[in-house]
């Protein structure tokens, strides 16, 4: 499938998600064109927590999303360090650290997108240590762990840059956060650069995916040119051409 009709699939799938949730009333901020946040955010971040892997993780690299808020703020409780991605990615230190020992707001409130900007410590790859538990938005997912974001394309350039710095590894484990109507039972359209998740937690369940091949890094064919330009982190760490 050509990138154009890849990206037009995916459209279709967020499209009819978005509308089932909002016609549901399961997304109580609106659905459309976000990764959304759900009735029963909360209670999916109490059972995420009770999963192994995230009790042994010290180190959390969560989205800013807002539906994953609860994950957040329930990882600063618990004593975890959480780094968040700054917004599109757009400055020089492209990842906010909120550490627990040096907060000066309560969790719930140092989890917020719009406070961590204004307080958090801006740090770049080469601050950041190995990451233990990725958790990341989705707007649609399979059980074979295939997910679609809202198309903007950031959690992929997140992920392809940690995994670029050797940040993460097969060690490090992907887990999303969603309604019960989010997960899709079909194939799901893919490209070269997105990446699947390992964990799929939602207030009544966990789904644990089969293993699967991680892209291995920047694919840089995939990258507009205006988008290597506006994100610091990538347009320091492209390749020369040589000319």
């Amino acid at each position: 499938m050509s990138g154009e009709r890849t990206h037009e699939a995916k459209e279709v799938v967020r499209e009819r998600v978005w509308k089932l949730l909002e016609q549901r009333n399961a997304a109580p901020n609106g659905a459309s064109g976000r990764i959304p946040s759900f009735v029963g955010a909360d209670s999916a971040a109490v059972r995420l927590s009770g999963h192994p892997t995230w009790q042994r993780a010290s180190v959390i690299k969560a989205v800013p999303d807002r539906a994953q808020l609860p994950v957040r703020a329930r990882a600063l409780e618990e004593g975890k360090r959480v780094y968040m991605a700054a917004s599109k990615l757009a400055t020089p230190k492209p990842f906010y650290l909120l550490d627990p020992e040096t907060l000066t707001v309560p969790p719930h409130e140092a989890a917020e997108r719009r406070t961590a900007a204004k307080h958090a410590k801006p740090v770049d790859l080469t601050e950041m240590p190995h990451v233990d538990f990725i958790v990341c938005g989705s707007v649609a997912v399979n059980p074979q762990g295939v997910r679609l974001g809202k198309g903007a394309g950031y959690s992929d350039i997140e992920m392809a840059l940690l995994q670029e710095a050797n940040l993460i590894d097969s060690r490090t484990l992907i887990a999303t956060t969603v309604h019960e109507l989010q997960i899709v039972d079909e194939p799901l359209p893919e490209a070269g650069h997105d990446f699947r998740v390992d964990l799929i937690v939602t207030a009544e369940r966990v789904i644990e995916c089969a293993p699967y091949r991680r892209p291995s890094g920047i694919i840089w064919p995939s990258l507009e040119e205006a988008k290597i330009a506006a994100i610091p982190a990538l347009a320091s760490r492209r390749p020369s051409t040589g000319e």
